[in-house]
């Protein structure tokens, strides 16, 4: 997406910027490419600084209230200390990496809801301008992604995803938020628990999993909520049986009482999850030729993914026009 914002730094006939990223969805830990585009205005001027801001919409549950704003969680200089003759056009390609636990918005093309943003910053003749924010999918990494698809093929279905401010204790996060992915029971499990929330912490090594069952109480004993973790490193991603191993640590989540720590649970209603899932009993990880799931779960899979669509288009347009030239809330 490219956006174009005259800078007021210089007046009226100032430069203009535009900024393109490549096409296609990035990976956590992986290269955002792209370029910045300049095109002098009236009058030849020093462009001291090009800068690039990741941007999230990042949820604070335990404010008063509830609340939600914009968070710049990592910051880069892809250009300045150059002069921009009058009518000048000069092209800035750049290549920046991206956090691992930059979270996932899309799963096999369909959003997933979470919402981050690219913002370019410009400092001209001591004058800082922010120019709009462009929308930047992520797709999971092959860990990540077998994990969701032997999820869906094990009958968990997609409520909702969102940043929540805060961290885990206990494990390895290092952004000041984190991705919660919250899921309906598979069929075996609702009497069990009334929500499965998921959050992956990726790292250069690995990925952290860690898993939140919202327990359902009995006849003598409260709900209580059950947490617990699991590292599997990157290399393990094609190795795996995901539907037995999935399987395996929703069980010990779900049928024990875990003192590693707990976080809340949001959300209500639920969909399918989206895209492909494993449904064979072998080793299933992420490969192209994963089968989609058969018979009406497939089919409300598609619809549910049109939903989630157009609800994450409406949401980056009002967030993305809200920030628009604001400062940085982070």
């Amino acid at each position: 997406m490219v956006f174009k914002r005259l800078l007021d730094a210089t007046g009226v006939g100032g430069p203009s910027v535009d900024t393109v990223l490549d096409d296609g969805p990035v990976l956590p830990g992986g290269a955002l490419t792209g370029r910045v585009l300049l095109r002098g205005g009236g009058e030849a001027v020093e462009v001291e600084h090009i800068g690039l801001e990741l941007i999230a919409r990042v949820e604070a549950e335990h404010a008063e209230g509830g609340s939600e704003g914009a968070v710049a969680f990592e910051r880069f200089t892809v250009g300045g200390g150059f002069r921009l003759g009058g009518q000048e056009e000069r092209e800035l390609a750049f290549s920046v990496p991206l956090p691992w636990e930059t979270p996932v918005t899309e799963l096999h093309g369909r959003p997933l809801g979470s919402v981050l943003g690219v913002r370019t910053e410009v400092a001209v003749a001591g004058s800082r301008d922010k120019g709009d924010l462009d929308p930047l999918s992520v797709r999971p990494l092959p860990v990540q992604e077998a994990v969701l698809e032997a999820l869906g093929g094990l009958g968990f279905g997609f409520r909702s995803a969102a940043l929540e401010y805060g961290r885990i204790g206990g494990t390895g996060q290092r952004l000041p938020f984190h991705q919660q992915i919250e899921l309906t029971p598979a069929p075996r499990y609702p009497h069990v628990v009334s929500e499965i929330e998921l959050t992956f912490l990726a790292s250069p090594t690995g990925v952290e999993v860690v898993l939140e069952a919202d327990k359902r109480g009995g006849p003598y004993s409260p709900g209580h909520d059950a947490l617990t973790r699991f590292v599997v490193p990157h290399e393990d991603a094609p190795a795996r049986n995901w539907p037995t191993e999935v399987d395996t640590w929703i069980r010990q989540v779900t049928e024990h009482r875990d003192a590693y720590g707990s976080h809340a649970a949001y959300g209500h209603g639920g969909r399918p999850l989206p895209g492909r899932y494993g449904t064979g009993a072998g080793p299933s990880g992420p490969s192209p030729g994963t089968a989609v799931a058969a018979g009406t779960a497939g089919l409300a899979a598609g619809v549910a993914g049109g939903v989630v669509a157009a609800e994450v288009v409406d949401a980056i347009g009002g967030f993305f026009e809200g920030e628009e030239g604001e400062g940085d809330e982070g």
